[in-house]
């Protein structure tokens, strides 16, 4: 009777382990999606301001070429 009951506590003990393990292992896994998500959001982020200044710089690059550009023609124009 005695090596029963300690079977049976035996048992339940490994199911309850089971299932503590099973759940650690489901918040390990939806942590390591959310830390996954954010990484990529910030990379997004990061790329998005990054082509943003390109963005910026190109059209104030382009301005500044095509005014000295303007402004030479109209020197050779008048001269």
């Amino acid at each position: 009777m005695r090596m029963r009951q300690s079977l049976a506590q035996f048992e339940q003990a490994f199911a309850y382990e089971t299932k503590l393990a099973e759940r650690q292992s489901e918040r390990m896994l939806r942590h390591v999606h959310v830390r996954s998500r954010k990484r990529t959001a910030e990379r997004q982020k990061k790329l998005g301001s990054i082509r943003f200044y390109l963005l910026a710089l190109s059209l104030i690059a382009i301005a500044l070429i095509v005014t000295a550009a303007m402004f030479e023609t109209l020197y050779l124009l008048l001269v």
